[in-house]
């Protein structure tokens, strides 16, 4: 039986299909991850181009053709960078590498102390934030914020200064990248907020001076994402989700991001035996996340330029990484910017794929707050290039408030993950709890999705004989006169959400009706 053939309108029923997918089966497959680390020539850690990773992609592909996926891999280059030794003190105060963190691709330097200086606008990206100010021969210090990490980096050598210290705009750990090798970079290091406040003020009173030295090497290897796609379902309604396969160097990466590869895979094995789909899902495990996005990004790049029509098919995206944090929130990626300012364009669609998430929390009573929806992960060459997108996120390296203590548990004040990017990352690091909750959640938004679109981009669920509806763009005469949802979504316009309901139908009402209907007619330009 082919697409448009079936005989009901959902193919899969989203809580039964949650059902399926456990903590238990999702605990052996990250102990599998584990072993991978942990075994002899593996360094402890699953990093990319690494011996570690190659085995990590031949498990989750070992697994996925036991299910009966055809998988492929995207074979990519890459440049990976190791640091041997590096040094940084401020004001003759030593910093530890976990409190002055190099950004990755950051050039090197031998030892050298120069008195700090600030820009003009504390953000320091542009000439024109460095204007009547010279940083030669002084170490400068700016504010994360407003450009990337490369953007300040370039603006400070501009400006003069021969390195770069970027203090962090909120709680925790600043741990930043280049993306990739960019000539006329000066060293830069990230450390953190309180740190970078002191730093400021003590600048205003008197000098400081800094010093840096950084040995480090780059090489290009070769790494790949794992690909693999329902063999039924709407091949020109394609719902897709990722995850990152690899760890940093530091640690074998249980939490970052074993938890969403294995939850992933877990949703994957589950779905294969559900029979013939509404719409076909395509699930991908990326490589060199840590590097960059590098991964991600080289696929969307590659449909963008080779197969733009296929990636026009790509109904949405959803983006897993980290579910399984030890001091965890229960985060959505905040699209509708309820919350949390996004600062990047957010395609059409991104909402209602959103809702997804959010009304299935507020449906079961399950708190949850928005997320920051910034581009820090997989999803961002997918919002780039117009294509809708939306995922959940226990947390990293922010600082657990008292607000979120009241509503998950937990300790404020800590990270919610202690061990982020850390040799500490590892099985005992996972916290089950919210393992479970992220991963009825993935797997309902999954069983949803692939049954129906509709008030994503208009595209509804099969049922023979009948026309289907189509949701009129915002904007369209037809919009005004079409009738109103049975139930309206909930969002998260105070970041949380509590709406008890226990009957199945008030569930599908609130899932699968109450989204907001916005239909995706044209791709959203990519950013600058």
């Amino acid at each position: 039986m082919t697409w448009g053939g079936s005989t009901a309108a959902w193919a899969v029923e989203p809580l039964e299909f949650a059902d399926t997918v456990t903590v238990e089966a999702i605990m052996q497959r990250l102990g599998a991850l584990q072993d991978i680390a942990d075994a002899p020539g593996n360094g402890g850690n699953r990093a990319a181009g690494s011996p570690g990773y190659e085995a990590s992609g031949q498990y989750v592909e070992s697994v996925l053709a036991e299910a009966g996926y055809a998988t492929s891999r995207q074979v990519f280059d890459v440049a990976t960078q190791t640091i041997a030794s590096q040094s940084v003190s401020i004001g003759g105060e030593t910093l530890t590498p976990e409190q002055a963190i190099p950004m990755t691709y950051t050039p090197g330097t031998p030892s050298i102390t120069f008195d700090a200086i600030l820009p003009t606008v504390i953000t320091g990206c542009t000439a024109d934030d460095w204007a009547g100010t010279d940083a030669t021969d002084r170490i400068a210090v700016v504010s994360r914020g407003v450009c990337s990490f490369t953007e300040k980096s370039l603006a400070a050598a501009a400006a003069g200064a021969p390195a770069l210290i970027v203090y962090n705009s909120e709680p925790g750990p600043l741990n930043g990248t280049f993306g990739e090798v960019t000539d006329g970079t000066v060293p830069t290091f990230g450390i953190e907020a309180d740190r970078g406040a002191a730093l400021v003020a003590s600048i205003g009173q008197a000098p400081v001076s800094i010093s840096v030295a950084l040995e480090q090497s780059v090489e290009t290897v070769s790494t790949f994402n794992v690909i693999a796609e329902t063999s039924t379902g709407n091949p020109d309604n394609v719902v897709m989700l990722g995850s990152h396969l690899d760890s940093v160097p530091e640690g074998p990466g249980i939490n970052d991001n074993g938890s969403g590869s294995a939850t992933l895979l877990e949703v994957a094995v589950q779905l294969a035996q559900q029979g013939e789909l509404n719409n076909k899902v395509r699930f991908a495990w990326w490589g060199a996340e840590e590097l960059g996005l590098v991964g991600s990004t080289h696929y969307v790049d590659d449909l963008a330029v080779n197969d733009p029509d296929e990636l026009e098919r790509i109904a949405t995206y959803l983006n897993f990484d980290m579910v399984g944090s030890p001091n965890y929130i229960i985060g959505t990626y905040d699209a509708d910017e309820s919350s949390v300012p996004a600062d990047v364009e957010i395609p059409e669609g991104s909402v209602e794929t959103e809702d997804v998430f959010e009304n299935y929390f507020a449906s079961i009573g399950q708190p949850f707050v928005g997320t920051s929806f910034d581009g820090r992960s997989d999803y961002q060459a997918f919002i780039d290039n117009g294509i809708p997108a939306s995922g959940l996120f226990t947390g990293a390296d922010d600082v657990k408030t008292a607000e979120e203590v009241a509503l998950f548990g937990g300790i404020a004040g800590e990270t919610h993950d202690q061990n982020y990017h850390q040799a500490g990352d590892d099985l005992a690091n996972i916290n089950q709890e919210a393992l479970g909750i992220m991963s009825r959640a993935i797997a309902f938004a999954t069983a949803s999705l692939a049954n129906d679109t509709v008030l994503i981009n208009g595209v509804a669920a099969p049922s023979p004989g009948t026309a289907v509806p189509v949701a009129p763009a915002p904007g369209d005469p037809a919009s005004a006169a079409a009738p109103k949802p049975a139930l309206a979504a909930t969002g998260s316009s105070d970041a949380v959400a509590l709406v008890g309901a226990s009957s199945l139908a008030l569930l599908i009402g609130v899932t699968m009706i109450g989204l907001r209907a916005r239909r995706r007619y044209a791709s959203t330009a990519p950013k600058s």
